[in-house]
């Protein structure tokens, strides 16, 4: 392997036929398709696989938003890999970003120049691998990203209004990687580097694959395995879909898990179990690879990709959440421990930062999944080793976790001492769970109180993000997130520090209406709650059912999988609507209605 502690380069991964035959390439090791524009920065799920391919020593392209309609001269322009192609939807599951909450088309999309809609299709790890299967039946096709991770398994699509089976089953993909995929993309290079042949890779681990009856699959030395209700019986009975889910989210929630398969028909879907949480070498590792930072220059002459525009002057420094909120699928993706970069790393990143044009000091944020995870886990690993518990700070925070804010505090005194460095904002949202009403050991020792100080009178950009989602206790249990209490702590004293140092800041919630459990009602009295406390609620996100969430599986099979509570959920535009335009629009005083779908409450 190269040594990784690369300077800034002005080469981009060649996306052209051109561009290789200048390089000298007879043809590429590996042709990566994707959704996205493709922008060379480690926050672009393609690039930093580009670049990982290109640090192991094979010849890399990419192919960008390739054009589906046609005579798809775009898939063939640059023939076929040496060894595989691979795809990504992009860095968004393109069913969300392609419609709204209530399914209508939308207008733009970020990760395109000119935020310009129609670029790609819905689905396309499914469309992309059909047609280089059809092109090129005989190269292998590795999927990846959020789209196909989040859709391994049987799972209901919210916008088809119907269960489906895994995405490779859909697709005809040879293999998947699920979650940060790093590793076992890395491990397969190597792997083929020493002539092991595709067909052969079954016991990479974070990766998944079909299998027939009859195959002989080798067991994974070291692991059990799970056999997972099938996709028949996830179709035909709610109740092994729910069995299905619980068994996939506890496993994803396991330091250590079983291989999870799953009967598809006469097809088996093997799905490995993932790496343990990385090192902080292994994390510091994509970040130091010689990216650009910015789009490629076939793009020069077209508008600016809004996404790229968004966070080029942040950093990532963490990946993973503890906090397992039942609507959001980080955990699923990213993991619930949380992987952190060493500060060296981040710094060597920084340093980049302030070389890009443009940067005229400001650090748009320094975060992550959440704001405050940074180099936080266990105290005993051991005890995290047998824990399958979903999130480590709901119902309460855990006795074993270290959520120590004091190298946060360090991190940001480097940042402010990097040359160039004048402002640095924390544009991600803040876990306030962790920050108020803790023990007064844990506020002296784990740095609460000042790491609240410094962020609010030094690190807010006008305005700081928190997401208290909501205000009624059980929508928020339904949602695991705290009590709405230690928001209003959490705000009060942001409120405090604001008018003892004269600061113009603003607090900026958001909240999300028709999560299953929500009634109108409840959307009320959050409304009330809202106006009382000054807020402005504008951002209010309606609740989308999306894959491997339990709120997705409340939603789709009507109960909750682990107590089998009955659960309703709001469904149809106007009733959707009118829980959005509840918190939105002025409260209209009037008697409390109990009702979803027109039926009392009970």
């Amino acid at each position: 392997m190269q040594n990784p502690n690369h300077i800034l380069t002005d080469s981009f991964i060649p996306v052209t036929l051109e561009e290789i035959q200048k390089l000298g390439w007879e043809q590429p090791d590996i042709i990566l398709v994707s959704g996205d524009a493709y922008v060379d920065h480690p926050a672009f799920g393609t690039a930093v696989i580009a670049r990982l391919a290109e640090y192991a020593g094979f010849r890399v392209a990419i192919i960008p938003q390739p054009n589906w309609q046609d005579d798809l001269r775009d898939f063939r322009k640059l023939g076929p890999p040496r060894y595989f192609f691979g795809v990504s939807a992009g860095a968004m599951d393109s069913m969300v970003n392609h419609y709204t909450a209530l399914k209508r088309k939308r207008r733009d999309d970020a990760y395109t120049p000119g935020g310009r809609a129609g670029y790609r299709p819905d689905m396309p790890s499914v469309v992309y691998s059909r047609v280089l299967k059809s092109l090129y039946p005989d190269v292998p096709v590795i999927l990846g990203g959020v789209e196909a991770s989040m859709r391994r398994f049987t799972h209901y699509d919210y916008w088809r209004d119907k269960v489906l089976p895994s995405i490779l089953v859909e697709s005809g993909a040879d293999m998947l990687l699920y979650g940060m995929g790093e590793q076992a993309f890395l491990r397969i290079l190597q792997l083929m580097q020493k002539g092991v042949p595709f067909s052969s890779l079954h016991n990479v681990l974070q990766t998944a694959f079909i299998a027939r009856d009859n195959d002989h699959i080798p067991p994974l030395k070291g692991y059990g395995e799970t056999i997972l209700p099938s996709h028949e019986a996830c179709v035909q009975d709610k109740k092994a879909f729910a069995s299905a889910f619980r068994l996939t989210e506890e496993a994803s929630n396991s330091w250590k898990c079983d291989r999870l398969i799953q009967p598809s028909g006469s097809l088996k879907v093997i799905v490995n179990p993932p790496f343990e949480p990385a090192s902080e070498k292994i994390a510091d590792l994509p970040y130091d690879l010689p990216y650009t930072r910015l789009p490629h220059p076939k793009y020069k002459n077209k508008p600016p990709i809004p996404a790229w525009e968004m966070i080029r002057f942040s950093v990532n420094i963490h990946r993973g959440c503890f906090g397992g909120c039942s609507f959001c699928a980080i955990s699923a993706h990213q993991g619930k421990f949380v992987v952190s970069r060493s500060e060296e790393s981040v710094l060597r990143e920084l340093e980049k930062v302030v070389r890009m044009p443009g940067f005229k000091g400001h650090v748009t944020d320094l975060g992550g999944p959440s704001a405050n995870m940074y180099h936080m886990g266990g105290l005993d690993l051991r005890l995290c080793q047998k824990c399958r518990r979903p999130s480590c700070i709901f119902p309460s925070v855990c006795q074993n976790l270290n959520y120590d804010h004091q190298p946060l505090n360090r991190l940001y005194d480097l940042t402010m001492n990097v040359g160039g460095v004048k402002k640095l904002s924390i544009g991600s949202g803040v876990r306030y769970d962790m920050l108020v009403k803790r023990p007064q050991a844990h506020r002296l020792d784990y740095g609460l109180d000042g790491y609240m100080q410094r962020l609010f009178t030094r690190h807010v950009s006008g305005r700081l993000k928190v997401a208290p989602e909501h205000t009624a206790s059980s929508v928020l249990s339904r949602m695991r997130k705290p009590s709405f209490t230690l928001f209003e702590a959490f705000y009060e004293q942001f409120n405090k520090t604001c008018r003892d140092k004269n600061l113009p800041w603003q607090m900026i919630p958001y909240f999300i209406s028709g999560h299953p459990g929500c009634y109108d009602d409840d959307m009320e009295q959050m409304a009330r709650i809202v106006r009382r406390l000054g807020l402005n609620p504008e951002h209010v996100q309606e609740f989308t059912p999306t894959p491997m969430t339990l709120a997705t599986t409340m939603y789709y099979t009507g109960f909750d999988p682990y107590t089998g509570e009955k659960i309703a959920s709001p469904r149809g535009d106007r009733r959707k609507r009118k829980q959005k335009n509840t918190l939105l629009q002025p409260l209209i005083r009037k008697k409390p209605v109990h009702t979803v779908k027109g039926k009392q409450r009970k």
